[in-house]
This record gives structure tokens, sequence and C-alpha cells, in this order.
């Protein structure tokens, strides 16, 4: 069997290694977070209120995804009787695999938000007592959810691959004398499909409850009555919390999943094409498991740079957080090398090697650009202080801060992209003077350069459950009456989870950039397969025919429908939420008095009904439109215009779709959250402080890009992938 975990010599037993490992250090920060104190019975009240909204939301939903699942999944199956060559690309297996991958996705949501409402009673206890401490417990509460679902997906890829490649066999053949693991990967390309599908609702749905409650809870409570941020008296501060959980807890666990699934598997595929074109020069499936290696190394390593994380009372929090991901980036670079040396040869190891630092060169890249757009520097200044003049010139100064945060990060997108594939290009072997499949060689270059950046991914997942859970911790401190000193300490680790958010949102779409021609790549290559020619072949995507350029307006169009669609359903349900706060304040003039208790259930109730009903269309349009668009050029325009090839149509559709999705998605989050901590920086005191005009236009500029940063960029990072892998699984229909 070609995936043989104990050969030593391929790696694949750091899979199992690194996964052990994994699960005993969650089992230690379970253990630490769980010892903690959960607080006064005040406290207790308003978590538990939490958590079972949370949970209710989460019930709902999955049981919708699972309906979706459960039809698609059927549908896949049924083209088993389609017949050649249909049903060696769309069968049950491939339907089993679809069902897996959405299974683990969700699960990998539960436990982002099982983990947050656990820990951030605890964090806000710790308040109590040191900044410190309740720093410790909230990065440990995230690190214990980056660790679980970043095994989770690691190891169970590797065993749906194993399974797999038990069931359908090695295919030795002439051409694959070391065997192969192309058909293995055409099942498998389900489960990066099925991840991508759950993730997208998970994200799509969690991000229309959280910015619908908080939306609605800003605009009355904060504009409107007076009152402070998380204040009880608000009916929709429960809401806005429990969001904050199946939002950025749940939605961002899945889509960390089906980030690594999805580019794992379009690596691996990428691999089976190298070997297939160097097999006669000692090129064997090594090249296939690197990026299942390197993402175990990967693990391990975000695992020893969560455990030097430390910080003192009058420390910086993002400094202390930048510190344990240094440590993770150099041990990467450490890994990068011996994997590469070890799986490649002496040959091939050292371009490949630069490429995989490239990729991670670029992380930080975004890591730093994120946090110049986002954190206390000249953007956000600039912002508030737009804020002087009203909330006309806040939102200007934001959109302007937003559009501008697009260019460098795809500058150093551009060098990276350009630099891994001429590494990789230029490693491609000779044969009697020849190179040999060189551009195939040039997008395992890319592929090296985004595993070795997704490497981090447990770490970066750990920072960004960081920020819900200090958000979570100082809502907990405010409702339940804590002291004025508590409520500082949290609002700096807020301040910093609000940071740490946002650059993990430009972490994961640049990870989508770079790992876009992998995508690319991965769908002609099957592509090729189908028509029995070499890759080179068939990848020509040639804009200037009319039929291939519309494919790409399509694409550039439905990103925009797609985030029109996901800003309106915030919008209508934040105003059903505003309604139901107005008419709760004016019918019960106890509320704000402080003598009666708000009817929070009935916010909560608002904002689930509200998410579940209006995230099923936008969620399926990235599978409709492209499958409807290649099947109708196919059977219908394709015929009319002889030696037309459809999927080159199809092929623009994804690429010019991904291309403006990046940039959508960089101005997105990047200018909400400059927007929100424009906000809290006049908070701080600056420009007049809290309840000063400036304060109230910050606010408006804020609950503009709440649902930019929180509800369609995200979900768009997610909806560029699940273009690549929607055509992936479905490729053979185009052909």
């Amino acid at each position: 069997m070609i995936v043989d975990v104990f050969d030593t010599e391929n790696l694949l037993f750091m899979v199992l290694v690194a996964t052990v490992i994994a699960l005993a250090f969650a089992g230690y920060f379970y253990k630490f977070v769980w010892s903690k104190d959960k607080g006064t019975e005040e406290m207790q009240k308003v978590s538990n209120a939490i958590e079972t909204g949370a949970m209710a939301y989460l019930k709902r939903q999955y049981k919708t995804i699972g309906i979706v699942v459960v039809i698609l999944a059927i549908i896949i199956a049924l083209c088993s009787f389609a017949g050649e060559p249909f049903s060696d690309y769309l069968n049950y297996k491939v339907a089993i695999a679809f069902v897996i991958g959405a299974a683990f996705s969700v699960l990998s949501g539960f436990i982002g938000m099982k983990v947050s409402v656990n820990s951030n009673i605890r964090t806000s206890a710790a308040a109590k007592r040191s900044l410190g401490e309740a720093f410790q417990t909230s990065f440990r509460g995230g690190a214990l959810s980056g660790i679980a679902v970043s095994a989770l997906s690691l190891f169970g890829l590797f065993l749906v691959v194993l399974v797999y490649n038990a069931l359908i066999g090695d295919n030795v053949s002439v051409e694959a004398p070391f065997g192969t693991l192309t058909p293995t990967l055409h099942a498998v390309v389900g489960y990066a499909f099925g991840a991508s599908f759950a993730a997208l609702f998970a994200q799509l749905g969690g991000g229309i409850y959280t910015k619908a409650a908080d939306v609605g809870s800003d605009l009355v409570g904060k504009v409107e009555a007076g009152i402070p941020e998380d204040d009880p008296r608000n009916p929709a501060v429960v809401a806005d919390l429990v969001g904050d959980n199946v939002g950025d807890c749940a939605g961002r666990g899945a889509d960390i999943f089906e980030s690594t699934a999805a580019e794992i598997i379009g690596a691996m595929v990428i691999g089976t094409a190298v070997v297939s074109a160097g097999a006669y020069m000692g090129m064997d499936n090594k090249w296939v498991f690197l990026p299942l290696v390197l993402m175990a190394f990967g693990l391990i390593a975000s695992l020893v740079g969560i455990l030097v994380v430390r910080m003192k009372e009058n420390d910086d929090v993002v400094k202390s957080l930048n510190k344990g991901y240094y440590v993770t980036i150099a041990l990467n670079v450490v890994f990068l090398a011996i994997t590469t040396y070890m799986l490649l040869g002496s040959d091939y190891w050292l371009n490949f090697f630069i490429a995989g630092i490239v990729g991670i060169a670029l992380g930080l890249s975004i890591v730093y650009l994120t946090q110049y757009y986002t954190g206390d520097h000249k953007p956000v200044k600039g912002i508030a202080a737009a804020s002087e003049t009203g909330a006309a010139t806040n939102v200007i100064e934001g959109i302007s801060v937003g559009l501008e945060s697009t260019v460098l990060p795809v500058v150093c997108i551009v060098i990276a992209i350009v630099t891994t594939y001429l590494l990789g290009y230029a490693a491609a072997p000779e044969f009697l003077g020849v190179k040999v499949e060189p551009m195939v060689f040039g997008f395992y270059g890319t592929a090296v350069g985004t595993i070795a950046m997704l490497a981090s991914s447990a770490f970066i997942l750990a920072e960004d459950t960081f920020g819900p859970i200090t958000d979570n911790a100082g809502g907990i401190a405010e409702m339940s009456g804590q002291p004025e000193e508590v409520r500082d300490r949290t609002d700096k680790l807020d301040a910093a989870g609000n940071t740490t958010k946002a650059l993990t949102k430009g972490y994961a779409m640049a990870s989508a950039a770079l790992a876009a021609f992998l995508l690319f790549a991965a769908f002609f290559e099957i592509v090729a397969e189908v028509k029995g020619v070499y890759l080179s072949d068939v990848f020509n995507v040639n804009l200037g025919d009319p039929l291939v350029f519309v494919g790409g307006l399509v694409g550039a169009a439905l990103v925009f429908f797609f985030a029109s669609l996901a800003i309106r359903a915030v919008s209508k349900a934040a105003g059903e939420m505003v309604e139901e706060v107005r008419r709760q304040f004016r019918e019960d003039k106890g509320i704000l008095a402080g003598t009666s208790d708000p009817d929070y259930a009935k916010c909560v109730d608002i904002a689930t009904r509200g998410a579940l009903k209006t995230m099923v269309v936008p969620a399926l349009l990235p599978i409709l439109v492209p499958v409807v668009f290649g099947l109708i050029w196919r059977y219908v325009v394709g015929p009319m215009v002889p030696d037309f090839e459809a999927y080159t149509a199809v092929g623009a559709l994804i690429m010019v779709g991904t291309i403006v999705g990046i940039l959508m998605a960089n101005f997105l989050n990047n200018g909400g959250g400059a927007w929100d901590n424009a906000k809290k920086y006049i908070e701080e005191g600056n420009h007049g402080g809290k309840g000063s005009p400036a304060h109230a236009a910050a606010v408006v500029g804020d609950t503009i890009g709440d649902p930019f940063k929180d509800t369609a960029g995200p979900s768009i990072h997610v909806l560029v992938k699940l273009l690549s892998t929607i055509c992936l699984v479905t490729a053979v229909l185009f052909v």
C-alpha cells in the first residue's frame, strides 16, 4: 500500500506523532482552563445564558446543514450510474468523503464554540485578580480550540486518504511504477468539497447572527439610549454575546479546518502530477506526502509557540502574542528544511525549501500589514480624527482605508506567487536538454509555499479564538456589575483580540490567494486526466475569446452578488432587532431604570431566525453558478462553436472570481476592522472619549463595518476556495 505509516522514509508517521502530542497538549490546556473558577453567581448566570443561546442556534443550524449535505451526497452518489468517465469522478466514494468532510468541518466549529463559552466566564473571573491571569486563561482557551481543530483537520484527512488508498489500491502500471494515489485523490476531493461547503454555511450563518445582534445592540443601546456597551439593560446584549461564539468561534473554526483540508488535497493532486512527470527519474510518492508531513511538523511548531507565550501585568498584549508566533515561524523554517531534504532529495530540496520560506514570509507580511491597517496606527487614528466632523466623514475615511489596504497585500501576494512558481519551474528535471513538465513543477513550488504558510494554522486559530473569548469576558463583567478595573483589563485584552481576529482573516485570505493557482492547477490536472493529455496541454484560459471572457465576468459578479446578499441579510435582521429593542424600551420604562429585566430570549430568537432564513441562498450560489454555467457552456453554447472547450470558460469563472474575491475580502476585512478599532481608540479617551459627538460618529462607522469584517469578508474566504473545490469535484462534467 502506498500510504504506509510504518515506512520511516516517507515520514508519514509524523502525522500520528503530531496528533498524539497535540492531544496531550489539548488535555493539559483543558485541565488548566477548566480548573479556573467561574466567578460569582451573577457572572455564571450570564455565561449560562450565552451557552444556552449558542447551543440552541448551532442545533438548528446544523440540522439545516445536514439536510442540504444529505441531498447533495445523494446526487453525487447517483452519478455512479451515469457511466464512464462521469462515474470515475462522481460516485458513492466521493459522496461518502463529502459527508465526512462536512461532518468534520461542523465538528470543528462546535469545538471552537464549546471551548469559547467555557473559557469566557473563567477569563472574566480571572480578570478580577490580574491582567496576566486573564490573558493566560483566555489564550490557553483559544489554544485548546486551535490545537483540537488543527489535529482533527490533519488526522481526519490522513485517515480518509489511508482508508481510501486501502480500498482503491495502488494502481501500479507501466506509467506509474511506484503506484499512484490519483484514483484515491479523485475520491478524497469530496472531503475538501464537504469541508468547504459546511464551512461556508457555518461562517455565513454565524456572521449574519452575530452582526444582526451587534448592530441592533449598538444602534439603540449606545447611540439612542446612551448606555454602555454590554449593559445588562440592553435586550440585545445576550444575543450579541452569543453571536461572538457562533460567528467568530464556530464559523472561524470551520473556516480554518476547510482551508487546511482543501489546500493539502490540492497540493497532493499537484504532487501526483509531479510524480507522473518524473517517475522515470526516481520521483516517487514522497512528493505527494510532503504537504501532510509539513502540516504535522507545523502543528508541533505551533504547540511550542503557544507554550512560550507569556505576559506580565504591564506588557503589551499583541507583542506577547507575537513572541509565540515568531517562535512558531522559526521552528517551521527548521522543519521545512528537514522535510524537503528528506522527502525531495538533495537534487531538488533547496528550491522548494526557498519556496516554503517565501510562503512563510508572505504570512508574516500579511500579519504585519493587517496589524498596521487595523491596529493602533495611522489609518485607525485617521478614521478616529475624521469622526470629529461627523459620521459621514468617518464612513468616507473608513472606506478609503479599506480600499487602500488591498494594495500592499496584493503586492506581497504577487511577489510570492511569481517567486514560488519560478523556483519550482527552475527545479524541473531535464531530459535531453529539455525541461520535463516545468509548469507542473512551478505549481508544486506554489503548493509548497502555501502549505508552509498554513503550517502555523494552529497558532493562528489560537489567536483568533482568543478574540471572542476576551470579548465575551468583558460582556460578562459588564452585565454582572463587576468593578471598573475588571472591565479595564478585559477591554485591554479585547482590543488586542480585535487585531488578532483581523490578522486571522488576512492570513486566511492570503493563503487562499497563494493557493489559488494550486487549486486552479488541480482543476486542470483532472481535466487533463479525463482528456488523456498533459496539464500543459489544457491549462490555457484565453480571455480574448468572448465565450471565455463572459465566464470571468460571471465569476466577478458572483462575488459582488454574494457580498450583497450577506450584508443585506444583516441589515434585515438588524432592522428587526432595532425595532424589538425600541419596543421593549418603549413599553417597559423599568428596563432603562434598572427595575425590570429585558426579554433577552426574544432578541436571541430574532437573530437565530434571521441567520437561518437568509444563509441558504448565498451559500448555494458558489455551487449552483459554476455548475449550471459549465453545463450550459458544455452542452448548449459549446456545440455551436467548433473546437470550443467549456472547461476553459469555467476556469475563467473561478480565476476571475478568485481575483475579485481576494480584493473584496481584503477591503471588507480591513475596512471593518479599522472602523472597529477607531471606535475603541476614541473610547480610550481620545477625541472626546465615550459619549462625545466623535464617539457617536465612530459607532455609526463601526456598525457599518460589522457586516463587512464579520459576515461578508470572512465568508468570501470560503467562497473563493469553494468555487475551486466544487469545480474540482465536477470537472468531468465540463469536458
